[in-house]
């Protein structure tokens, strides 16, 4: 999972569900919105690229062939689509950013969904509705947190798909928020050239509806993670629960496939 320590707030506010998609929205690359202060628009290769991503799958599969952003040096970055576009990786934010801006073209709001984890490391993800039903396109080093196909109900149901594979050594899902970045207003988090570091604050705090869950689930869980990193070192387990209303994965992950879970002495219990 990629993320540092936070501090968030625990009040909980009601978050009604964004309206269904309706196509195009304001920002088209040629309005004052599409500006940077006294900047370019859209340029050349970004226009052809943004041809190209139309839809969900396009954009996810665009994704999964960056490499990871690893922030090398320890230097933190948290770019915009244009900066993604330059740099030509990623890490979760900047890409639920990249995949913002992309949609948006496409009639797509700009919405996120951010967990807040017990070890303080965040995951964020662009989500939309499509006929009724929540989908998201998302990057991580993680496997079980990319994207997932559009058949959930809810925002929550969505959130809730990612709660296995949430759990490694450390982490585990204690609240999820979905935002809309036109919050924003006319800060410039699309295609600034500088580190947009307002978005990353904005979603720390904002509030964050609660998510409760099983102790005993979650020991179980984790005690079959620890089992099979013992088992396979260097992979990270594929096999989860719901693993069907995944979207594709990225190459890097291919070796996992067909490795099952090994025997743990934790014993399960419910969710």
């Amino acid at each position: 999972m990629n993320g540092r320590p936070i501090r968030r707030s625990r009040i909980w506010y009601p978050l009604s569900a964004p309206a269904e998609k309706k196509g195009p929205y304001p920002f088209s690359g040629t309005d004052r919105t599409a500006k940077q202060a006294d900047g370019p628009l859209f340029t050349a290769r970004e226009r052809r690229l943004l041809a190209r991503l139309r839809t969900p799958l396009a954009v996810q599969r665009y994704l999964n062939r960056l490499p990871y952003n690893q922030e090398p040096g320890g230097r933190a970055t948290l770019r915009s689509f244009r900066g993604v576009v330059r740099h030509g990786c990623a890490h979760c934010l900047e890409a639920a950013l990249f995949a913002a801006v992309a949609l948006e073209q496409h009639g797509y709001p700009p919405l996120v969904l951010s967990f807040e984890s017990i070890d303080a490391l965040d995951h964020v993800i662009f989500v939309y509705r499509r006929r009724g039903r929540w989908g998201s396109v998302a990057r991580s080093r993680d496997p079980g947190l990319h994207g997932r196909r559009p058949v959930f109900a809810t925002p929550r149901a969505l959130a809730l798909s990612y709660f296995d594979a949430y759990i490694d050594f450390t982490g585990r899902i204690t609240g999820y928020a979905v935002v809309d970045l036109r919050v924003m207003g006319d800060y410039n988090w699309r295609l600034a050239d500088t580190n947009v570091w307002k978005v990353e604050r904005m979603l720390l705090e904002y509030p964050h509806r609660p998510v409760d869950s099983s102790d005993v689930y979650v020991k179980w869980m984790r005690a079959r993670y620890r089992a099979f990193r013992a088992a396979y070192p260097g992979r990270k387990p594929v096999e989860y629960r719901g693993r069907e209303r995944w979207t594709e994965l990225p190459r890097e992950f291919n070796p996992s496939r067909n490795l099952g879970w090994v025997a743990s002495r934790a014993r399960p219990g419910p969710a």
